[in-house]
């Protein structure tokens, strides 16, 4: 233990699995390495609050006061060059190393690159960072028309953030429809009619030709149809890749991110990885998954310290993700790939529904908007197994906590017999 633990990446997963490792007792050395010279902080409110406030700080994870007093050597500004396996040791840009016992890599995702001439103009930006989220905000107090591309979270959250702010934007995305692999029909629908009431110009089943500039500056988009849409600022949100260079480059199994098993172990059992770079088979669906989420980020930080500590704990965290677009609290629990039917809760004209997405009996997961209980009551039933009929869901959410109640209730007679 000498040598102890390097967390490679200090972002959500990181800072957790850094505390994870004091909260249970590991005594050796951990070296947080983040390649930010920032106190590590909150991403959510980078797409929403922070950018449409000028005075607005970031939030840390944790105050600076944590990482000394609980013996965590937090080094920021730093990039790792290599990963040498078998001398278990880190090999630092502009020179020097880092030995480890243990490896945790946590190094999370980046930004597709837009593939079309003019990406390289300056107001052509991407969010990911919160240097990303300064240079968004400066330039929208500047730029009246915004074209934003793609049409997931992160682009309609700054969508919605930006035209609250007056600015006049339009989204571009090419599928034929919001929110394309995160949330049912439904939902996207809702979700696209309730910003265009706002004034958010939306354009599906489009695709974008080229950037125009004038003295190196974007000026405009243009479609695919020919169409030219005035912009100071181009925002490129059309999706995220995993950071697998570091382990690829030494010899770790890379399969749309890191391998690991069910300990987040890697192929080279003493280098775990950990976030949006990690790939896995996931207890709930069976499938192989790499999940963008805060919730997957901190609880596979959690096991992974537990791995480390000697425990034999697998994952098992029920997934839950959410997004903040204007009025529109989205909250999601479960995994709904595969599902063939739904029921619906609540209201869709009042802005508050859930949505109970089923593969024959079995409850996948559920969609809310504005129902913040349906969530949370959500998560418990997918956490305890239970899968309600969908007559008790439309029963409403008190006959639903009933059921929960009965079925926790008799699950020890079932364990049991």
């Amino acid at each position: 233990m000498k040598n102890g633990v390097v967390i490679v990446g200090a972002g959500h997963a990181g800072v957790q699995a850094a505390a994870s490792l004091r909260e249970d007792g590991y005594d050796g050395p951990v070296i947080l390495v983040g390649d930010e010279n920032e106190l590590p902080y909150h991403k959510p409110p980078l797409s929403k609050t922070f950018i449409k406030d000028a005075e607005a700080r970031p939030q840390p994870l944790r105050g600076e006061a944590f990482y000394t007093g609980h013996a965590i050597d937090y080094r920021p500004g730093i990039r790792i060059d290599s990963i040498d396996t078998a001398g278990r040791k880190l090999e630092i840009e502009g020179g020097g190393g880092l030995a480890f016992d243990h490896l945790i890599l946590a190094t999370g995702s980046r930004p597709r690159v837009l593939p079309l001439p003019g990406a390289d103009l300056s107001g052509v930006l991407s969010l990911r960072s919160l240097a990303d989220a300064r240079l968004i905000r400066d330039l929208s107090a500047h730029s009246e028309d915004v074209v934003i591309l793609g049409g997931g979270f992160i682009g309609l959250e700054i969508a919605a953030t930006l035209r609250a702010a007056g600015r006049t934007v339009t989204v571009v995305e090419a599928v034929d429809r919001l929110l394309g692999r995160a949330v049912a029909p439904v939902v996207a629908s809702h979700v696209r009619q309730r910003l265009e009431a706002t004034g958010v110009r939306i354009l599906t089943g489009t695709t974008v030709a080229s950037l125009e500039g004038e003295n190196g500056h974007v000026s405009a988009v243009v479609t695919s149809t020919g169409e030219r849409l005035s912009a100071r600022m181009v925002i490129v949100g059309i999706g995220a890749v995993p950071n697998v260079e570091l382990a690829q480059a030494a010899g770790l199994t890379v399969a749309n991110g890191i391998r690991v098993d069910q300990q987040m172990r890697s192929s080279v059992p003493d280098i775990l990885a950990i976030g949006d770079a990690a790939s896995f088979r996931h207890w709930f669906t069976g499938g192989d998954v790499r999940l963008e989420s805060v919730q997957n980020a901190t609880d596979q930080a959690r096991l992974a310290a537990r791995t480390i500590s000697g425990h034999a704990d697998t994952y098992s965290a029920v997934p839950w993700f959410w997004s903040d677009i204007g009025d529109m609290k989205l909250q999601m629990v479960g995994l709904t790939a595969g599902g063939d039917s739904h029921v619906v809760l609540g209201d869709l004209l009042e802005n508050k529904f859930s949505i109970y997405h089923y593969a024959g009996d079995r409850l996948l997961g559920i969609e809310s908007v504005n129902r913040p209980g349906d969530h949370m009551l959500g998560r418990k039933m997918l956490g305890a197994g239970f899968s309600p009929t969908p007559q008790t869901v439309a029963a409403g959410p008190d006959g639903l906590k009933a059921a929960l109640a009965a079925f926790q209730q008799d699950e020890p007679a079932r364990a049991a017999g």
